[in-house]
């Protein structure tokens, strides 16, 4: 039995496909299911029960990936302690960011990460928040950044900053004269509040400010859109208001400044975190990252008196 084998039977599992695991693993897909079939051999049960589409594991099987995760994660740790011995930042880093922080915050770190770090090659994926939980407790991501407290006792969350919410007011919208909001003014206003789709924690969050559970089922329309730009040019044609994060705000044209309202404070903000598994594993890439992070934001955002919101749905 060895490591690459047990790698292997991971990449299968996860994609339900050996021509696909055996691409993602960078090898020929004759070579991959030789050795799945040898450590089956060497073990006499069937891991992977091949007469189903997509294939399926085995109940024996289940047992052994979860173990096999265990296995491969801390077959990683040997590595990471020869790095850091060396003071060696560098290899593959996969980091997972949720969709309403990515076009932000991306832009704002990234070129002076890998111009600090080049021998890091850092692999950006976006994923909503129930995917990235996931997929840190799975080991398929090295980190993540998202909004916080997730509440998962086996990944741990590094605070970033805090990011207040801000409104976006039409001229034609009734709360348009209002020069400062408060937490009431959305509470009596719900149905006038355009939200993004269900699955973005962003929604959550306005949601739990507004100790809703929902939107009212009277509304005129129902949309479907991840994306705040949408929000914005339905709010502008007079179909509401709308709530956006504080660093999307930072490059709006004078025209839609003009449209935007903070709130009394305490503000409600919601809160990003590094997140990353409690195996710490890359430990010395994440405090790499981290510290990137921190050092370009601290200059973007100075709010201190803040009430953090709940990404999490609540019933």
């Amino acid at each position: 039995m060895t490591i690459t084998q047990l790698y292997y039977v991971l990449a299968v599992a996860e994609h339900k496909n050996f021509t696909v695991a055996a691409e993602r693993c960078f090898v020929t897909q004759p070579t991959l299911s030789m050795q799945i079939q040898k450590l089956e051999e060497e073990l006499d049960v069937q891991i992977f029960d091949r007469s189903k589409k997509p294939i399926q594991l085995t109940e024996v099987g289940q047992k052994i990936v979860t173990q096999a995760k265990n296995i491969v994660s801390e077959s990683g740790r040997i590595k990471d302690i020869v790095d850091q011995q060396k003071g060696y930042i560098g290899g593959d880093f996969k980091v997972g960011i949720i969709p309403t922080i990515m076009p932000t915050l991306l832009p704002m770190f990234i070129n002076n990460f890998i111009k600090k770090y080049p021998k890091v090659n850092l692999i950006i994926e976006e994923h909503t928040t129930e995917e990235i939980i996931r997929m840190v407790k799975n080991g398929q991501l090295d980190a993540a950044i998202a909004a916080t407290p997730l509440d998962e006792e086996s990944i741990k969350e590094i605070v970033l900053y805090y990011e207040p919410f801000v409104a976006y007011v039409p001229e034609n919208n009734p709360s348009f004269k209002k020069k400062e909001f408060e937490v009431e003014d959305l509470e009596m206003n719900l149905s006038n509040i355009l939200l993004l789709q269900d699955g973005h924690c962003f929604r959550n969050n306005v949601l739990n400010i507004c100790k809703a559970s929902s939107l009212p089922s009277d509304n005129q329309f129902h949309i479907e859109s991840g994306s705040f730009e949408t929000m914005i040019r339905l709010a502008d044609e007079g179909l509401g208001m709308t709530l956006l994060p504080y660093l999307h705000t930072l490059n709006m044209d004078s025209k839609s400044t003009a449209k935007l309202r903070p709130f009394k404070e305490p503000s409600p903000s919601r809160e990003v975190s590094l997140i990353y598994s409690k195996k710490e594993l890359k430990l010395h890439i994440i405090d790499a990252l981290r510290n990137t992070i921190s050092g370009v934001v601290r200059g973007a955002i100075a709010f201190q008196n803040v009430a953090i919101t709940s990404p999490l749905q609540k019933k």
